[in-house]
């Protein structure tokens, strides 16, 4: 059984063809060949740098979306062998997230349990887990960004994704690590933002974010150039999840907000996330506010976009491209402002410049070892006016001051 998964895997034997003798075969035979391959599988991943909230995104996104269930099982069989000391708080908090439990017995009789928990057909469970491997097999490895189980102990964050380069990975000390309180003010603050529908409140709160934000990665940086604490933080990475559809447009607002706050990104659509790069306090603040600011995108364009249906389905679909396009720019050029404003209100703001360019210098060098050869994406063909119009009044109306 194990040369006919692998042969099916590999492309040595046609799918359909596979798939009839693996379901016609006794169960004892083929069950703990598909468990092992599949655990196995994913645990090479798991070692070579990918993520569970990783893996499991890219697994619905190119196979069947209920295939993602096997991921989380894969998961909590890869955990299993390690003691809790040795996991990384991060992963385990991932493992968490996608639902993954050691709730099977052994993995001898695992599918034969998948098929009873879950109510699942045999023929339909056998087919997804043959999909799945043919997804996991064609998996490059990617650097690592967290330590994998097993490496806990030995810390740090390391940066750069996608089409790996190689090389030792950037570390961010402990000193880097963006304020809790900080970080907790932030995110209620754009909770708010969220959930009042009057816009003037929405950017009251918005704004107040991003003011608590600039302000303390201003204070970083100062005494980075101080030569205290700060000056031992180095840049990293960390991998966002850009989900379908209008991906791509959703990445160009992830890095308008990270150029705003002094990272730089570099989307891999074909994984389906993108790798931001630069200081852990400008990286906390990218992820909280491409969050909300994708929150409130989708509501202003929801209240915006003109009427469905079969006949304005295209009329519909360009609007909304269109739409996070001039919503994208427009926030850019917001951020862009604000950062700009704080700078000018810092104390001792000249001596800051240097300082920055410094940094910037750091990320870019992050950046570049994790991705030598990179290719600078096409800029967005806007085919509603409508939509453009709609999306830059929208993030106006979203102002980061």
């Amino acid at each position: 059984m194990g040369e006919t998964v692998a042969g099916v895997v590999g492309g040595r034997i046609a799918y359909e063809d596979g798939l009839d003798l693996l379901t016609v075969a006794p169960a004892a035979e083929v069950d703990p060949v598909l468990a092992a391959a599949l655990f196995d599988a994913a645990g090479r991943l798991f070692r070579g740098g990918w993520q569970p909230v990783e893996l499991h995104r890219v697994v619905a996104r190119r196979g069947d979306p209920a295939a993602a269930p096997l991921i989380a099982d894969a998961t909590a069989a890869h955990l299993r062998g390690f003691p809790a000391r040795s996991v990384d708080a991060r992963w385990q908090e991932q493992a968490d997230e996608i639902g993954a439990k050691f709730w099977w017995g052994d993995d001898v009789t695992y599918l034969a349990q998948v098929t009873r928990h879950r109510r699942a057909d045999r023929v339909t469970l056998i087919d997804a887990v043959l999909g799945t491997l043919r997804v996991l097999a064609a998996l490059p490895p990617i650097e690592t960004l967290l330590p994998p189980p097993g490496q806990a102990a030995r810390g740090g964050h390391t940066g750069s994704a996608g089409k790996p380069g190689k090389g030792p990975a950037a570390r961010g000390a402990a000193g880097g690590r963006a304020d809790n309180a900080l970080l907790n003010r932030v995110r209620a603050l754009l909770a708010k933002a969220e959930s009042t529908t009057f816009p003037a409140e929405a950017e009251a709160f918005s704004a107040k974010a991003q003011e608590l934000i600039s302000k303390h990665s201003l204070d970083e940086a100062a005494l980075a150039g101080d030569g205290g604490a700060g000056a031992t933080v180095t840049p990293f990475a960390r991998r966002v999840g850009i989900d379908h559809p209008y991906e791509t447009e959703k990445a160009s607002l992830l890095d308008a907000v990270a150029r705003a706050n002094r990272c730089h990104v570099v989307w891999s659509p074909e994984f389906g996330f993108a790798t931001v790069f630069g200081f852990e306090a400008d990286l906390a603040a990218v992820d909280l506010l491409q969050a909300s600011l994708l929150v409130q995108a989708h509501r202003a364009m929801s209240r915006a976009e003109p009427p469905g249906g079969k006949a304005g389905r295209a009329r519909l679909r360009a609007f909304r491209q269109s739409f996070l396009v001039g919503y994208a720019v427009r926030i850019g050029e917001r951020l862009a402002e604000a950062d700009r404003a704080a700078l000018a209100e810092a104390r001792d703001a000249a001596s800051l410049l240097p300082v920055l360019a410094s940094r910037d210098v750091q990320v870019r060098e992050a950046r570049d070892k994790a991705f030598p050869r990179t290719v600078r994406g096409r800029g967005f063909r806007v085919d509603s006016e409508e939509g453009w119009e709609s999306g830059r009044s929208a993030a106006d109306q979203a102002t980061l001051r």
